[in-house]
């Protein structure tokens, strides 16, 4: 059984590393060969220039593909994998046209994995761990409100005066920019079409506790389902959302403007205008530590009162390891890479596992990867 890992860019470096250190047999593709020889090539010789004929050549059934390349990759990949028999992995979220290969996969006993990186990823485990505990606590009761948060960002350990910094290309955060959010805010769906307009406050229960900004991220209302909520439980709070440092919104204030005001063609050729300077301008020097900062909680109320409210909370920065945010969207696929083949997750097109045997195994592995990692019992 052969992993095929396609992209060697800089959040998947580590993962990719693991699975060769663990004797595994891994093809690496890589669209520029002496990237990838800079990145593992002292591990193995096995590097090959990304080619999807070559790739399809290559592989056999049982075989694992893993995409670490741009998103237009993943469903054509994905396709060539139920072609071969193969599984496919990738840290990206299910689109749709993903979500379609369902069938086929199941069909020919693949597993298309998707959603296993830091967030979406480490953020599902976190989730799935908290709907499971809270449904077997004296608690639980499907007449209870509950409040659930997820908020996730990555920042520079030493703040700059930009609020923020970029360790791959800037154009994806800037197109998130125009992306419109979906969540529930005081038992009403809230849409927002920019971020800038539903920035708030948030006091993440860290060991110094800290305040953050953050804003929803696109559309959370279907995550309700992923995460187990019953249809018929009443939902005051769901968010799904970015953290970043305080003052990023006056920091990028003229960006918000300059944003607002694009469209087409042009306006996408501005973009990465801009995304080019702040590459040149904000990106992490050699060795400058990142910081990945993880809450996710899950409050219950009856009659007003909180019965039942835990968060975990993740802090991790770069390290001799590497940095942080690297660490923690690559590793993750590595663990999905090996539960695939230990065929622990099924045939079908899926995201981060809900089964609580996994989830504990992962969140121990990850748990070796930060600074800090807690379960806080708000109530206890």
């Amino acid at each position: 059984m052969t992993i095929h890992w396609c992209g060697t860019g800089l959040s998947a470096i580590p993962g990719l590393r693991r699975l060769i250190e663990n004797q595994q047999d891994v093809i690496v593709w890589n669209r520029t060969i002496a990237t990838a020889q800079n990145a593992v090539g002292d591990l193995t010789k096995d590097i090959r220039a990304f080619d999807i004929d070559a790739l399809s050549a290559t592989l056999k059934a049982g075989d694992v593909i893993v995409s670490m390349l741009p998103g237009d990759w993943h469903v054509p990949l994905a396709e060539l994998a139920i072609s071969k028999s193969a599984h496919f992995v990738s840290s990206s979220y299910i689109a749709p046209e993903m979500r379609a290969l369902d069938d086929a996969a199941r069909a020919a006993g693949v597993a298309l994995v998707n959603e296993v990186g830091l967030d979406p990823g480490i953020d599902h485990l976190m989730a799935h761990a908290l709907v499971a505990d809270y449904r077997a606590s004296d608690a639980f009761d499907a007449k209870n409100h509950l409040s659930f948060t997820s908020y996730c960002g990555g920042v520079p350990k030493t703040p700059n005066a930009f609020r923020y910094k970029f360790s791959w290309s800037p154009l994806g955060v800037l197109k998130a920019l125009r992306s419109p959010s979906r969540s529930i805010r005081n038992y009403t769906e809230l849409r927002v079409d920019r971020p800038w307009d539903a920035i708030t406050s948030y006091d993440a229960p860290l060991p110094t506790p800290e305040s953050f900004e953050v804003y929803p991220n696109r559309d959370s209302v279907p995550f309700m389902a992923q995460y187990d909520f019953d249809k018929d439980w009443t939902v005051r709070e769901f968010v799904r959302g970015t953290l970043r440092l305080n003052g990023w919104a006056d920091a990028w204030g003229d960006v918000f403007k300059e944003v607002e005001t694009l469209s087409g063609p042009t306006g996408d050729a501005r973009l990465k205008e801009m995304s080019d300077q702040f590459w040149r301008d904000n990106a992490y020097e050699a060795g400058e530590p990142d910081r990945v900062i993880l809450c996710v909680s899950l409050q219950a109320d009856k009659d007003g009162v909180p019965v039942w409210h835990k968060t975990y909370v993740m802090d991790a920065w770069g390290d001799a390891r590497g940095t942080a945010m690297a660490r923690l969207v690559s590793i993750p696929v590595s663990l999905a890479v090996e539960a695939v083949q230990n065929r622990a997750i099924p045939a079908g097109v899926h995201a981060a596992p809900s089964d609580a045997k996994l989830v504990q195994t992962w969140m121990a592995e990850i748990d070796k990867l930060v600074q800090h990692l807690q379960i806080i019992d708000h109530l206890s």
